[in-house]
């Protein structure tokens, strides 16, 4: 598994913002998609592409476009939707898939209540989108669902991660071909399963329902 934080000033400013108790939602909102934007550039630095040749006004030349089959994106709903808009900005021709999981907030393990996929993923590059990695309970159950459905590489965006789930992933993928991109590492979970010192519930957070 391969890990790549983005410890950039701009995205370290826009996760302090984000992270400020007294941020509103539709700020919060924006930031969000502001910070994927920039998280998925080193997200699809290895997406497939291939050769094109295209006319300029002044010559011909040759370009690169996405390869066939065309990337999955893939929000886990409902607090990775906040996440897609800065994605298909990036990627406009991608493809978008859903899933929905719950976390037992009692277990902390998680439920799949709702999937719109494609039947087949084979060959498929898959990018997963979940604001926030704690346990890693629910981005486990994705990654798993779409190797399953025949993926052959997962890249999973997160704002930020706490090192017990970020361990967690890497243990239970082994042999597979995953990538976690963060915002930033933190310190570690609480009792509550909360990253710290996190941002509180992201979900909440962006659809103003603290």
């Amino acid at each position: 598994m391969r890990v790549h934080v983005a410890d950039h000033p701009l995205i370290t400013q826009k996760l302090t913002v984000l992270r400020e108790r007294t941020t509103p939602s539709p700020i919060f909102r924006s930031l969000t998609e502001e910070l994927v934007n920039l998280l998925a550039y080193e997200a699809t630095r290895g997406v497939r592409t291939q050769p094109i040749d295209i006319e300029t006004p002044v010559a011909p030349m040759r370009g690169l476009a996405l390869s066939e089959p065309k990337p999955l994106v893939v929000p886990i709903l409902r607090a990775g939707l906040g996440m897609l808009e800065g994605m298909v900005k990036l990627m406009p021709t991608a493809e978008v898939g859903f899933l929905g999981m719950v976390r037992n907030e009692e277990t902390l393990q998680p439920t799949t209540y709702a999937e719109r996929l494609p039947d087949d993923l084979s060959d498929r590059q898959c990018f997963v989108l979940d604001p926030m990695l704690a346990t890693g309970g629910s981005l486990l159950a994705a990654i798993n669902y779409l190797f399953d459905r025949g993926a052959v590489d997962v890249t999973a965006i997160c704002l930020l991660a706490a090192p017990e789930g970020l361990a967690a992933i890497e243990k239970a993928t082994q042999g597979r071909d995953v990538t976690i991109v963060l915002g930033a590492l933190d310190d570690h979970l609480n009792e509550n399963g909360y990253i710290v010192p996190g941002l509180g519930d992201a979900g909440d957070r962006l659809y103003g329902t603290v």
